[in-house]
C-alpha cells in the first residue's frame, strides 16, 4: 500500500498526475496480474511505442511502475511492473499528536525478537543469504538472527519488547504498530490464506486473514541475488489500539482497548506476532524487515500521548 498525505503535496501531485490519464491507467491495469515489456504494452494499446516509453516514465517517476532492463535479442529491453496494489491519500492535515513532542517512535530490526516458537518451513535471510541450516528452528536463537532481513515460519510466534520511553504524567492515546507482511506459501501464491494474529501485552488483539503469498514481481528492496520463484513483498499493515477499541489500517477488528493492555510508563510493552495452532488458515507468515519487501522499514512503534 502506497500512502500518501495532503502535507506531501510534490509526491501527491505526482500521483494524481500519474493516474490522470486514461493510457496511464490502462497500462496499469494491464500490469494487474502480469508483467510486460515497453513493445507488448504498446502492441495490446495500439499505441506507438514512443507513447507508451512516455507515459511509464511517468508512472515510474510517480512509484506506481517500477521497470527492470533485461537483456533481448537485439539490446535490452526495459519489463514493467506494478508497484502497488492500494494507494491511500490523506486528506486531512496533520493533528497534534503529530506533533514530535506527543509522538514517541521506534524502529525494531525484525531480527531483534526477544522469544520465538516456531514451525518448519521456517528461516532466516539477512543481506548475505539464508542462516544454516535451513528449515531448522533452532537457528531462531542463532546470535546472526538480529542481521536478519526477511523472517519465514509456517506456524508459532514471534515476540518483541519495546521500552516505554515517555515522560511519567504522559496521557496515553494511542499505541500502533506498523510491518511488511504476509502468508507463507511453497514458492510463493497469491491465493493462499493466513490467519495472522496480534497479542499486545499477551492480550489478543485481532486476527487478518492476509490472502496470499506474494511473488509475481520483485520486491523494490530486494537484494539482486534472491531468486524470483520466491516470496518477494508483502503488504504493510498498521495495528492500533486506542480508548475505544483496536483497528487494523482504521478498520475497527475488536473491542481491546489501551485498558486492557497495561501500558506502563518506563517498561517494556510486549507485540507478538503469529499463527495460532487452531487458526482457521495456517497459512505461514512472512516479516520483512528494511533490506527486503516493498517498504524500507523494520517494525515501527509509535505512542501517541497528551
Amino acid at each position: 500500500m502506497l500512502k500518501l498525505s495532503i502535507e506531501e503535496p510534490e509526491a501527491l501531485t505526482q500521483v494524481c498526475h500519474a493516474l490522470s490519464s486514461d493510457i496511464r491507467i490502462n497500462i496499469v491495469r494491464l500490469l494487474n496480474d502480469r508483467k510486460l515489456n515497453i513493445v507488448d504494452i504498446a502492441k495490446v494499446l495500439n499505441l506507438p511505442v514512443s507513447t507508451v516509453a512516455s507515459n511509464v516514465r511517468v508512472l515510474e517517476k510517480a512509484g506506481i511502475v517500477i521497470t527492470e532492463v533485461q537483456s533481448a535479442k537485439r539490446g535490452t529491453m526495459k519489463i514493467c511492473s506494478r508497484n502497488f496494489e492500494v494507494i491511500q491519500l490523506n486528506l486531512n492535515k496533520s493533528n497534534k499528536h503529530r506533533h514530535p513532542k506527543n509522538c514517541y517512535e521506534l524502529e525494531m530490526p525484525i531480527g531483534h525478537y526477544t522469544d520465538c516458537h516456531v514451525s518448519p518451513t521456517c528461516g532466516l535471510l539477512n543481506s548475505n543469504g539464508s542462516l544454516n541450516p535451513a528449515e531448522e528452528p533452532s537457528v531462531f536463537y542463532h546470535p546472526q538472527r538480529v542481521t536478519a532481513g526477511l523472517i519465514w515460519f509456517r506456524k508459532g510466534y514471534l515476540e518483541y519488547k519495546f521500552p516505554v520511553l515517555i515522560p511519567a504524567n504522559a496521557n496515553i492515546q494511542s499505541v500502533q504498530f506498523s510491518m511488511e507482511i504476509c502468508s507463507e506459501a511453497p514458492g510463493y501464491d497469491h491465493d493462499w490464506p493466513s490467519d495472522i494474529t496480534v497479542w499486545i501485552n499477551n492480550k489478543e488483539i485481532g486476527t487478518w486473514t492476509c490472502p496470499g503469498d506474494f511473488g509475481d514481481r520483485r520486491g523494490r528492496l530486494n537484494p539482486s541475488w534472491l531468486f524470483d520463484n520466491h516470496t518477494q513483498y508483502g503488504l504493510l499493515k498498521n495495528w492500533k489500539v486506542d480508548r475505544s477499541g483496536s483497528y487494523l489500517d482504521d478498520v475497527k477488528i475488536s473491542d481491546v482497548t489501551l485498558d486492557d493492555i497495561n501500558i506502563k510508563i518506563k517498561q517494556s510493552i510486549s507485540l507478538k506476532i503469529g499463527i495460532k495452532p487452531n487458526a482457521v488458515n495456517i497459512g505461514g507468515l512472512n516479516l520483512f524487515g528494511s533490506q527486503f519487501g516493498d517498504h524500507k522499514q523494520d517494525i515501527i512503534m509509535r505512542i501517541l500521548y497528551e
